[in-house]
C-alpha cells in the first residue's frame, strides 16, 4: 500500500470526523508509520511540521473535508 493510500485510510478511520467538525478547510499531514497527524491552516505548514518531526519519513497531506488538497487551474465559463 502506498503512503497516500495508508494516510487516507488512517484519516478516514481515526481523524476525519473530528477534523471535519473542527478544522474544515485546513490541512493535515499524516505520517503513516507513526499514524501521527499535523494540522495547519496551510499545506506547507502541515507538510513542514511532519517533516520536522520525521525528517526521514514520507508524509501525505490531505485538505480536511475535500477530495483534493489543492486545485490547479481555473474554472471555465
Amino acid at each position: 500500500m502506498s503512503v497516500a493510500e495508508q494516510a487516507k485510510a488512517i484519516y478516514l478511520a481515526e481523524y476525519r470526523e473530528q477534523l471535519e467538525a473542527e478544522r474544515f478547510g485546513d490541512f493535515v499531514a499524516i505520517e503513516p508509520e507513526s499514524r501521527d497527524s499535523f494540522v495547519a491552516a496551510t499545506f506547507i505548514d502541515a507538510a513542514l511540521a511532519a517533516k520536522d518531526r520525521y525528517p526521514s519519513r514520507t508524509s501525505f497531506v490531505i485538505r480536511i473535508g475535500y477530495e483534493a488538497a489543492v486545485h490547479i487551474g481555473a474554472a471555465t465559463k
